[in-house]
């Protein structure tokens, strides 16, 4: 039987309950997911359906990452909400290549765990699935493994196996309405231009689970834990002395009471220049390199390759800054005696990350 899979935490389950349920079926695990977005949220998922297959001994095949099909299937369906037009344009996709995949491997039956997430209408996936059944001569299983308390069993399991929990569907227009709705920052689709891991992003958290296989294979004891936490993002930031913008690299946690402020540099004290406006402060790149021990030769240099991010953060500290500080700190080659402007426009906001703790 070809399982078509979505993500570890439906699956995990439902693939247990088929191996009760079908115990002479050899059961094949099918992960085509074009609609998870970015692709780092992709391979993450990714990841996490594979160990939760290795644990439970089932053979995984992976389909093509062929996003540009997906968008282009779902065109003009952007705005529609969950369980609407885009989600069922979406299943007929992956549902009908897995009815292709299952043809190819010479299978007569298929089904989906995205039939066990809560999140999903169980007829609207019975009804696509039938569909293609029929056109090609196949068998779709419709289990509802939700009921009697099926959907609080799942969470349990997720949890005791330590499963990726991921926190939207995959889709990047469901994603965009559902922080719409939360009013929060959709920080998921963000990219910094130096390529920085920043804290609670997606490649932060496959360093952490690529951390955990590798402790699971060295039979290490750990477990992953959370805390709540003070988030940062940069949007944007831009100096310009006497109307030229020059080159600028912002610290982490740099905020302004608005986006813009402009003034001149006031006082210099311990190599910390401060402007008269909004606690704005200017150090050169050759103090940056004394103290955080590196040998940048220009800052175009650093902003496209800088320190991991918590080694900047603890240059605060060396700064004589206090925890709790989010000052602008503003890294340029000189210091400008001139009138200068500022953009910084970011975002503090509290948020909520994995920790892997070695037992």
């Amino acid at each position: 039987m070809l399982v078509h899979i979505c993500c570890s935490v439906d699956s995990h389950y439902f693939l247990q309950k088929l191996q009760e349920e079908y115990p002479n079926e050899t059961l094949i695990g099918f992960f085509y997911d074009p609609n998870i977005h970015p692709y780092s949220e992709y391979y993450l998922r990714l990841l996490d359906v594979k160990r939760s297959c290795k644990i439970l001994n089932i053979a995984l095949i992976e389909g093509d990452y062929d996003v540009e099909n997906w968008l282009n299937a779902v065109h003009g369906l952007e705005n529609e909400p969950e369980k609407g037009s885009r989600c069922s344009v979406c299943f007929d996709r992956r549902f009908e290549i897995s009815a292709l995949k299952c043809n190819e491997l010479g299978e007569n039956t298929f089904t989906s765990t995205l039939l066990t997430s809560p999140k999903k209408s169980l007829q609207q996936l019975q009804n696509i699935g039938d569909v293609w059944a029929k056109k090609y001569e196949l068998t779709f299983i419709a289990p509802d493994y939700r009921k009697a308390s099926g959907t609080q069993e799942q969470n349990i399991l997720a949890k005791k196996d330590a499963l990726y929990r991921q926190n939207y569907c995959g889709c990047m227009f469901g994603l965009n309405i559902q922080r719409e709705e939360q009013n929060k920052l959709n920080d998921e689709l963000f990219v910094t231009l130096s390529q920085q891991i920043q804290p609670e992003s997606i490649e932060e958290r496959i360093e952490l689970y690529e951390l955990r296989c590798r402790l699971e294979e060295e039979n290490i004891a750990h477990k992953i834990i959370k805390q709540r936490f003070l988030n940062w993002r940069l949007l944007s930031g831009l100096v310009r002395v006497r109307k030229e913008v020059i080159p600028a690299h912002f610290l982490p946690y740099s905020t302004l009471k608005s986006e813009y402020s402009r003034g001149k540099i006031e006082y210099s004290v311990h190599n910390i220049h401060h402007m008269n406006r909004d606690e704005v402060k200017f150090i050169t790149l050759s103090y940056y390199n004394s103290i955080a021990h590196t040998t940048y030769k220009s800052i175009t240099e650093l902003i496209y390759n800088p320190p991991l991010f918590n080694q900047e953060v603890s240059l605060r500290h060396i700064m004589g800054m206090d925890l709790y500080n989010l000052s602008t700190v503003i890294v340029v080659d000189e210091i400008p005696t001139n009138k200068i402007e500022i953009l910084c426009q970011s975002k503090t906001y509290s948020d909520v990350k994995e920790l892997l703790i070695k037992l």
